[in-house]
């Protein structure tokens, strides 16, 4: 499960609307690559179209897609959106990361 916080849920939907998709159809594709300083770095973007390895979740109203290899490193994570003076921008909260980096865009297991 993966869950999306109040504030994250606004700015999704804001975003959404600015990029011509639809927070009640469309969805948020959130994945894990390979790179950042820690070792893996996630990876968020706006999408149309679910794949057959994909994992959906809905937190209303917006639907997160997760592809089946990222799910197993994102599992119980919370999606966060901090616009604070220190820096603005989607934070992600995962209970697996056993280290991140300072900017909090990358992490390792």
């Amino acid at each position: 499960m993966i869950k999306v916080s109040e504030q994250a849920k606004s700015k999704i939907s804001q975003l959404m609307s600015e990029e011509g998709f639809a927070v009640e159809q469309d969805y948020v594709r959130v994945g894990v690559k390979s790179g950042g300083c820690s070792g893996l770095s996630y990876d968020l973007t706006f999408d149309n179209a679910l794949k057959d390895e994909d994992k959906m979740f809905e937190d209303s109203p917006v639907k997160i897609v997760v592809d089946k290899k990222s799910f197993l490193y994102l599992v119980g994570t919370t999606l966060e959106y901090s616009g604070g003076l220190n820096g603005k921008g989607f934070v992600f909260n995962n209970p697996n990361a056993n280290r991140t980096c300072g900017c909090g865009e990358s992490f390792s297991l």
